[in-house]
């Protein structure tokens, strides 16, 4: 008799997975089947939305389904991206960010409180602005007669971010430490006081993106004397990159992700993905991409996550070398 009864429960249990399992499988499918929401950990208007926007409506032409942009700020976008990594993993919610939320705050951060690295699965990398060293029409005319300046003329030159633990002044503290750490750092509260700081004089060398200096670049307010990338800038043919000018070393952009909280179908992760690589192949996009000084960047789902594993690891070191924290 109990052989019987454990049978008729192990029957139902099974049948209970099958039904779960097939009821999973068929969503993964049909998704989506309402709006997606996409939250972005900074300030309405900034670039990740300009990103996003940008390919936004052929994402939905392709899905069926409406992105809602969901802006939740503060922290150095630490909240925003609190908020997926806490949410259901139903293919619904997903974080657009950058560099910094997926490879720097977790180590700049001593109570963060998660771990986006473990606690987030990526969908792709959609897009990249590399990081110019930028400096006044006076200044020197390449990046290793820069260092050399620096390195003769200690606490000459100083070199400014738009805040501090930024991919923009871990740059700066990677360039300064090539240059014998003869160099200060100064932080500004963004990037358009450091553009005037800039400008009067105040700083010597910053590396920004480009859309931030494009007009003080065409105006000769302003002179770019590297790309830090592997491949130059189309808008800047004549600017050589960091490798280019003898420092390797030196590659930082600030790239945008698209992830979403940890256990999420690899079916809907695949298909996201492919819909994605599937615009970025489109012309017409990577022109308006390259128009706000971005190139776009296939990296998948698996290239993303080896991606980021890298990058978490070089700015770890470069962070801890120079005991750099901030408190949240």
């Amino acid at each position: 008799m109990k052989k019987k009864v454990y049978l008729r429960t192990a029957v139902r249990a099974l049948s209970g997975l099958l039904i779960t399992m097939t009821a999973l499988q068929a969503s993964a499918q049909d998704w989506p089947t309402k709006p997606i929401r996409i939250v972005s950990p900074y300030a309405a208007g900034g670039v990740g939305d300009t990103i996003f926007r940008l390919i936004g409506p052929a994402m939905e032409a392709k899905l069926g389904q409406r992105f809602v942009i969901d802006n939740k700020t503060g922290a150095a976008g630490n909240i925003g991206t609190a908020e997926v990594v806490n949410s259901k993993p139903d293919g619904y919610t997903f974080l657009f960010a950058p560099t910094a939320n997926f490879a720097v705050n977790q180590h700049l951060f001593p109570n963060l409180g998660f771990n986006p690295s473990t606690q987030l699965d990526v969908v792709y990398t959609v897009a990249e602005a590399p990081l110019i060293a930028v400096t006044g029409p006076t200044g020197p005319a390449t990046l290793k007669e820069f260092a050399s300046q620096a390195r003769s003329n200690p606490q000459k030159f100083n070199f400014g971010s738009p805040g501090a633990g930024s991919p923009t002044h871990l740059a700066g503290v990677s360039f300064s430490q090539i240059a014998g750490n003869t160099m200060q750092h100064i932080a500004y509260r963004g990037t358009p006081p450091l553009v005037l700081a800039m400008l009067s004089g105040d700083v010597q060398l910053a590396f920004p993106t480009l859309t931030p200096v494009v007009t003080q670049l065409k105006s000769n307010r302003l002179k770019a004397i590297a790309v830090m990338s592997n491949q130059r800038m189309p808008e800047l043919p004549n600017v050589p990159t960091t490798i280019e000018a003898g420092f390797p070393e030196l590659v930082f952009g600030n790239w945008w992700v698209l992830a979403g909280p940890k256990g999420l179908d690899p079916k809907i992760i695949e298909k996201f993905a492919s819909e994605i690589r599937a615009v970025l192949a489109d012309p017409a996009t990577r022109a308006k991409l390259n128009d706000i000084g971005h190139v776009a960047n296939n990296l998948g789902p698996a290239e993303t996550a080896a991606f980021i594993r890298t990058e978490s690891t070089r700015y770890k070191t470069l962070i801890e070398r120079n005991a750099i924290k901030l408190d949240q």
